[in-house]
């Protein structure tokens, strides 16, 4: 039996323009359904009914049975991350440029929204990273990440020096820009664009990928998600790291420290309208089979 969606949390870009427009339709059609909607207060607030009320995105998901995110994959992965704490569905209206994961177009609102609120759906669940920096056996910070944690060089033109284990076994000594920990979501996005492979989303893997490696034999590799990943910096020209998870910074890694990356504990639900196909998706997308020529 379908779960009901009764009390429903909207959240989206408060920079997009397109993505606020269509917040007020998304609330308005909600509201005509006779549901409760909680909606970021960092949102203009729309002329709505009394159903309707503002809350601090903190608080948003801690009481809704779905949360919809509106705006682009970077939106998703916002409202992922408070949605994955409190085990509740995450579905996407796309306002960005790509739309991996936001896979409801604007046009298709009030039909896709309906057949989802009538228990006609797919549902998945995602891979979360887990990443804590470690200083002499405590953790300074750590931080959760649906698409990936990312190691770069700061403030610098010098190449960063890492080392990698897996499971306490040494990898490899690496050189370049830096290093990419991506779960399956996450090989479409940052991953993919060092050369990392395309994973299907119910895989138990994690990619490891450098970014710009002064060797050419350094490639990406696919470990197992039950996996722990360990990065240190190796001594060069006192050139610390930043570490992020999907593009949120979490901390610094100096030499010495130690970066642990391992499958977190909770996953984040995605909701899906009726017709989802992944593979479609990556078509749509990539431009599988298309000429490029013909790109709209």
């Amino acid at each position: 039996m379908s779960q009901p969606f009764n009390n429903v949390v909207i959240m989206g870009n408060p920079a997009d323009a397109a993505a606020v427009e269509t917040v007020a339709v998304a609330v308005d059609h909600l509201c005509a359904r006779d549901l409760n909607i909680l909606v970021s207060n960092q949102l203009p607030a729309p002329s709505a009914p009394a159903r309707q009320a503002a809350v601090e995105d903190a608080e948003l998901p801690a009481n809704a049975d779905l949360v919809i995110a509106v705006g682009g994959d970077g939106t998703m992965l916002y409202a992922a991350r408070y949605a994955s704490q409190h085990n509740v569905p995450v579905m996407g209206i796309n306002r960005g440029r790509l739309g991996f994961l936001a896979d409801i177009l604007p046009e298709d609102i009030q039909d896709s929204v309906d057949a989802v609120l009538n228990g006609d759906y797919a549902q998945e669940a995602r891979m979360l990273l887990h990443a804590e920096i470690l200083r002499a056996g405590e953790t300074l910070c750590s931080g959760v990440a649906v698409n990936d944690i990312v190691i770069k060089r700061c403030e610098t033109a010098r190449m960063l020096e890492y080392r990698t284990a897996v499971d306490g076994r040494y990898v490899n000594t690496h050189g370049g820009d830096g290093f990419i920990a991506a779960t399956p979501t996450g090989s479409t996005a940052y991953a993919l664009s060092v050369g990392g492979p395309i994973m299907v989303p119910h895989l138990n893997a994690i990619v490891l990928a450098p970014i710009c490696p002064h060797t050419l034999a350094d490639r990406p590799i696919v470990i197992s998600g039950q996996s722990v990943t360990e990065v240190q910096l190796v001594e060069n020209h006192g050139a610390d790291a930043d570490v992020s998870g999907d593009g949120e910074r979490i901390g610094s890694l100096a030499v010495g420290d130690t970066l642990r990356i391992t499958a977190a504990a909770d996953t984040v639900k995605l909701i899906h309208p009726p017709g989802y196909d992944y593979y479609e998706v990556l078509r749509n997308k990539l431009y599988w089979g298309r000429d490029k020529r013909d790109r709209k």
